[in-house]
This record gives structure tokens, sequence and C-alpha cells, in this order.
């Protein structure tokens, strides 16, 4: 069995994304949870977690790992 490795496709560029969804990305990329997302931008948990929503739909992703590779590819 042959194995092999693609590269991941990023077809979303950052300026999809809203300037607080781009914030929001940042926070979860650097490790923090909703909950310290939330209190650090000034929002509800609630909120952060339908920013994250929006996001994974806008770059088809399904993970926080899917997530933080992106943001980090992006620069965020």
């Amino acid at each position: 069995m042959s194995l092999t490795l693609t590269k991941p496709h990023t077809q979303a560029p950052a300026a999809t994304l809203a300037p607080r969804e781009q914030e929001a990305l940042r926070h979860i990329a650097a490790g923090r949870t909703y909950l310290q997302t939330a209190r650090h931008m000034g929002l509800s948990k609630h909120t952060v977690d339908v920013y994250l929503r929006r996001i994974r739909a806008k770059l088809n992703v399904h993970t926080t790992a899917e997530m933080t590779r992106i943001a980090i590819s992006l620069g965020l």
C-alpha cells in the first residue's frame, strides 16, 4: 500500500472573514478556549461560537486543528 501526501488546500483568503472573525480565529489558533476568547474580545461565549461556526463554513473546515493551520498559513 502506498501513501501519497498532498498539500492541504486553503481556498478562502483572510479577506473573506470579517475582522471580528479574524480576531476570534487568531485567539483560538493561539490556544485560547472559547470562554477566554470571549472574555478577551468582550463578547459572550455564544457569540464566539457563532463566529467560529461561520469561519468553519466559510473555510470549509471541520476541526479546530484545521482552523489553526489556516490561521497560521494566513499569518493571523
